[in-house]
């Protein structure tokens, strides 16, 4: 593994270990380019918070960490700062007015939820509902379609269990999409091996078909998440086995 991209920090409440401790294992595993991307800070309206990610007075703190790693050490390794963010029409605007306040070089698109989270599920949550897969896929579709976005991360998140013929017709359309987009998919390491129901075969067999380019993300919420090669082989696998092209580095995209 060349990069990964995907990297959370204690910040988000369920990760663990020092940003330095992923940075030196990093080294260690001969990685070149390492991207910090925390779950971001969201803007909502009165007291809603997301257990899952950093509150907005964490930010600073959080930048000023990765930078001062980034200029220490900057002839081992090629270090980013990003965000892993959700597209929420309704509040990413004053969200994003917050994020370029600092030096953040590029945006993940992870969407947890649909909607704008108050009162959604999380896509995670086993669902029959086409309803639900269907505004799962609109509302990525819509978000790559801004430009802002870098790659799209754990595309099989949500967890649809009804007919394949259904999941198959609506997660074409998302292949499609990020065909046309030169987006690339985020293979997650993370869920290869906590045995989630992401990687999705099914999934990757689309995209491959689709002709979509897929890109390994470790997911890192340890510092050793960064030095598991078993996991990586499995994903190889997964991407050779469905015939699927994986990249090494992704060009990050300003926002």
């Amino acid at each position: 593994m060349i990069a990964n991209y995907h990297t959370h920090t204690f910040r988000c409440n369920h990760a663990s270990g020092t940003e330095e401790e992923y940075v030196r294992n990093a080294i260690d595993r001969g990685i070149k380019v390492l991207g910090f991307s925390d779950h971001s800070p969201y803007i909502f309206e009165g007291d809603h918070y997301s257990y899952f990610r950093m509150r907005p007075e964490l930010l600073e703190d959080y930048v000023s960490s990765v930078l001062a790693l980034r200029e220490k050490y900057k002839y081992e390794i090629e270090i980013h700062l990003g965000v892993e963010i959700e597209y929420y029409p309704k509040y990413l605007p004053e969200t994003l007015k917050m994020l370029r306040e600092y030096p953040i070089e590029y945006l993940i698109l992870g969407q947890h939820f649909v909607g704008n989270e108050i009162g959604e599920p999380y896509c995670g949550r086993a669902s029959d509902s086409e309803e639900l897969l269907e505004r799962y896929v609109d509302q990525c579709i819509e978000a790559l379609r801004t430009g802002m976005f870098t790659y799209l991360a754990h595309p099989d998140l949500l967890l649809f269990v009804g007919d394949d013929d259904i999941y198959c017709k609506h997660m074409q359309r998302l292949c499609a999409a990020a065909k046309e987009l030169d987006m690339p998919l985020e293979l997650n390491l993370l869920g290869l091996k906590d045995g989630r129901n992401y990687p999705n075969e099914l999934f990757w067999e689309i995209a491959a078909a689709e002709g979509c380019k897929a890109i390994l993300g470790c997911d890192a919420h340890s510092p050793e998440a960064l030095s598991d090669i078993i996991v990586e082989k499995k994903a190889r696998a997964l991407a050779e086995k469905v015939g699927i092209e994986i990249i090494d580095t992704v060009e990050l995209k300003k926002f």
